[in-house]
């Protein structure tokens, strides 16, 4: 056999395990929600907070490709959990397209939990009309703004900023004056460096979709730019998690990287 038949054979193998894997990734990998229940070390926790479950759901990116179906398994699966609080985590919708709006809010409108539903925008999301939207369903929109919960007699500060707040100056002014253990709801995990600078012990974050694609022995070729692309993160004192996400964006594809509610338990961190 010649070298050009080999490669030839090669190439074709490639092409035809590139296209069987994106075959899979499109009709299940993106709809194989995973329910993710992480123990999350916290410097300097309370002991009000031990055991404290935080139900997160982000990046629900309904369209076309996410259907009414995909986010209603994803709440379904979170309410089965009985959090104690919940967390949005932006990006409700693709390219702020406001035709979905209204049915994504729908979708989520169910979530519930004892201490209340809290969310934050993404770089998918207006300004107006999907938060005003998610409040209607009596979800607390938190956009550059700061709210407190007295959970066991014990202040909790959750800090919402929106993807395109970046400056520390202006974290830092939202952060300034809480009195109680402060966790940041940022989109976009890169907001760890400032968390880390301002000594807030949790950062609760999305946006990455824990890269979509995950190549053996390659990883998440679309999330290289972040530091933590999924799951657990720390930088000095402060802890991050990541989640995966529910929605797709770009390519209605996941492989090696399924859809994810998150469920937290927070534990007081041994460091």
């Amino acid at each position: 056999m010649s070298r050009r038949a080999v490669l030839r054979g090669l190439v074709t193998t490639g092409v035809g395990a590139i296209t069987g894997a994106g075959a899979y990734g499109f009709l299940y990998g993106r709809h194989q929600l995973t329910v993710t229940r992480q123990t999350v070390p916290v410097t300097g926790l309370p002991a009000a907070f031990t055991g404290l479950r935080i139900g997160l759901l982000t990046d629900v990116h309904r369209s076309r490709w996410v259907s009414h179906e995909d986010v209603m398994l994803a709440v379904a699966a979170l309410m089965n959990e009985r959090p104690d609080l919940i967390i949005l985590g932006g990006d409700y919708v693709t390219w702020g397209d406001r035709h979905f709006v209204g049915p994504s809010a729908e979708a989520l409108a169910p979530l519930s939990a004892p201490h209340g539903v809290f969310g934050i925008l993404g770089n998918h999301d207006d300004d107006h009309d999907m938060p005003t939207a998610l409040t209607k369903n009596n979800a607390v929109m938190l956009k550059d703004a700061r709210t407190q919960l007295l959970i066991n007699n014990e202040p909790l500060d959750f800090v919402g900023i929106r993807y395109w707040t970046r400056r520390q100056a202006d974290i830092t002014s939202l952060v300034r004056g809480a009195t109680g253990t402060v966790v940041l709801l940022a989109h976009d995990p890169r907001r760890l460096a400032e968390a880390a600078l301002l000594k807030v012990p949790l950062v609760l974050a999305g946006h990455t979709h824990g890269g979509q694609v995950v190549l053996p022995g390659i990883g998440a070729i679309a999330a290289q730019k972040f530091l933590v692309v999924a799951g657990l993160g720390r930088r000095d004192r402060t802890t991050m998690f990541v989640s995966r996400g529910v929605g797709t964006v770009y390519v209605p594809v996941r492989i090696n990287c399924p859809p994810e509610v998150a469920v937290l338990t927070l534990q007081p961190s041994a460091a």
